[in-house]
């Protein structure tokens, strides 16, 4: 989920922290369960839909973004490479830098859930998760995992790991345990590199690295559900993002099956892209 060049990523609903580089994860400590997939899941054809940016923000075009998130009016954000990876707080409208702490430079930091008033950051190749109080950063615990820490995000209760492949790991934010793993599938195929993760009404969305895809995955099945892909269209690639990693900037009231916020995921210039919200099916 990386690269050496820092690219300017935001990752609020779903972006995946990977760039050039592809990486097959370990799979989760054989305790752990994994769901098989359900034939009712490989048997039902994705829906593919469309989207429209309805807005943008500024962004710092040095940070290379791997984890985001809404908290309290402002933007958290897990910025990555080796040497410049940290944990900031970002205004949304200005894209101003409000606090921020270093990540020592032998770590590559990925993807950031909070759970509670603990910030959860993982690292790509270094195995182990830094664990800070929300508000005001300071380091309060480490964990170790095995394989690597790719995407980040939280059902409320548990933690929800991806780690390049096609397993999404539930941790338990106490001990870091792995609880259960579900290995995901498309039409009936293994679906690898789920990176950034977003978990939405029920549903975990993902970016798939390397493509301008996102998917909406039903954690009860394993499958990829009735609601993905979601294809970046060409469009979104031309205006020049520059994102690689996409997140849920809120949620907001619409009754559509796709989420109303959500941000896109390519490799471009520009600034973050903000709401794109569902228009129908192709």
């Amino acid at each position: 989920m990386k690269n050496a060049n820092p690219v300017s990523r935001l990752a609020a609903l779903l972006g995946v922290g990977a760039l050039a580089l592809v990486a097959c994860g370990q799979r989760a400590p054989a305790a752990a369960a994994a769901v098989p997939p359900s034939p009712a899941a490989a048997a039902t054809a994705p829906v593919r839909y469309t989207y429209e940016v309805v807005g943008s923000f500024p962004h710092d075009r040095g940070a290379f973004t791997q984890g985001l998130l809404f908290r309290n009016g402002s933007l958290l954000e897990s910025t990555g490479n080796y040497g410049p990876s940290s944990l900031r707080e970002v205004e949304p409208a200005t894209g101003r830098v409000l606090k921020q702490i270093g990540v020592p430079r032998e770590y590559f930091a990925e993807g950031l859930a909070v759970v509670g008033d603990r910030a959860f950051q993982l690292t790509w190749k270094e195995k182990k998760c830094f664990v800070y109080d929300a508000d005001t950063f300071r380091k309060l615990q480490e964990f170790t995992y095995e394989g690597e820490g790719w995407g980040l995000t939280t059902d409320g209760t548990l933690l929800v790991m991806s780690d390049g492949t096609n397993r999404i790991r539930f941790i338990d934010p106490k001990d870091f345990r792995v609880l259960r793993t579900i290995d995901v599938t498309l039409s009936g195929q293994p679906l690898e590199r789920l990176n950034e993760l977003e978990w939405i009404n029920g549903e975990i969305f993902a970016n798939v690295w390397q493509t301008d895809t996102i998917v909406r995955i039903d954690p009860a099945v394993s499958g990829v559900g009735p609601g993905a892909p979601l294809p970046l269209a060409a469009s979104m690639t031309d205006a020049a993002l520059r994102l690689n990693e996409l997140d849920a900037l809120g949620l907001g009231a619409q009754a559509v099956s796709v989420p109303p916020f959500l941000m896109a995921s390519t490799s471009t210039d520009a600034d973050l892209v903000r709401d794109v919200t569902r228009r129908g099916n192709d």
